[in-house]
Parts: structure tokens; C-alpha cells; sequence
């Protein structure tokens, strides 16, 4: 009964499906611009080692390390913090909390325009144990975790920007 009634709801759910108004962000060969805009940044080193981590997530994402003619340029600014939560009894740590804060803006090389100007944040929450090298493992998984997820969210953003700026043709598609 369950079975025949999943099929049922699927039946009823696809139409609908089709006409909530989502757009594939990537259409390949429908809508090019997204993809070679992205292709088209450049990402400028970022200090520090969360900086290197960003970049290289971003540059993974972008499916370019490194245009051979940017058309726009990401300047990415990082604040990285660790901070101790939980005091314990003997007043020691139990607890910290790592925060990874970007500023980041899309700049168009040619006018030196700033497309888009914003910021993403994540953070993580750490157990601190009693073996030292440990919690140094730990505090350097989360940065490595954070970094993946400041880059997902700053992509997204680049992206969406792309789309928008192609959809009210304030931008020419870029030519690979």
C-alpha cells in the first residue's frame, strides 16, 4: 500500500516540480556565461594558511587555476579566530570555537569596478581533550572545513552575480 502510494505522490509531485521557477546556476550549453565567468576569475594569493586554503577550495570550484585572460578579479580578505568556551573546574578549556570571516570583493579588471561586495562566515565548535596533539588536529580539520564552506558560499555568490548581471545584460558574455 505504501509502495502504490509513493508512486502516486511522485506522479503528482514532478509537474509541480517543473514549474517552481528553479534555473540550473551551471546550463552548460544553454547559458554559457555563468560558467566562463567563473572560468574568467582570478583569485590573487590570500594570506596566511587559511588564505591558502580558500584559494585553493575557490580555484577547485572554479575549474581554473588561473585564467589565461581574467576578466574579474576576487580580492578576499580573512579573519581567523580561535576562542576558548568552557572553562573547567581546574580552569582549563573544554570547549573552543574557530571562526573563519571573509570580506570579499568581485572587481571587473577592465573598469575596476566593484561588481559585488560582500562577506561569509562560518564556524566551528572543538572539543579539547587531553592530548595536545589532538585538539592541534582538530583545530586544523575545522579550519580545513571552514575553508571548504567560506569557498562554496563565495562561489555561489560569484555565480549568482554572474547570472544576474548576464540576465539584465549589463555584461556581454565572456569569450573563452
Amino acid at each position: 500500500m505504501s509502495r502504490g502510494f509513493a508512486l502516486i505522490a511522485l506522479a503528482v509531485m514532478v509537474p509541480a516540480l517543473s514549474a517552481c521557477g528553479l534555473k540550473p546556476l551551471y546550463a552548460g550549453a544553454g547559458s554559457p556565461v555563468v560558467t566562463q565567468g567563473l572560468a574568467s576569475v582570478d583569485v590573487p594569493a590570500i594570506e596566511g594558511r587559511a588564505g591558502w586554503l580558500v584559494r585553493n577550495a575557490i580555484n577547485d570550484k572554479l575549474s581554473a587555476a588561473g585564467s589565461q585572460n581574467p576578466r574579474y578579479r576576487l580580492d578576499i580578505r580573512l579573519d581567523d579566530t580561535l576562542q576558548g568556551l568552557g572553562i573547567l573546574g581546574d580552569d582549563t578549556i573544554g570547549r573552543e570555537r574557530r571562526t573563519l570571516r571573509a570580506r570579499y570583493q568581485l572587481v571587473d579588471i577592465a573598469s575596476d569596478a566593484i561588481l559585488l561586495d560582500a562577506t561569509a562566515g562560518a564556524d566551528a565548535g572543538i572539543d579539547v581533550v587531553s592530548s595536545e596533539y589532538a585538539t592541534i588536529a582538530a583545530e586544523q580539520r575545522a579550519l580545513e572545513n571552514l575553508s571548504t564552506e567560506i569557498a562554496d558560499r563565495i562561489v555561489t555568490r560569484v555565480a549568482l552575480t554572474l547570472r544576474s548581471r548576464a540576465a539584465d545584460g549589463s555584461a556581454a558574455p565572456v569569450q573563452p
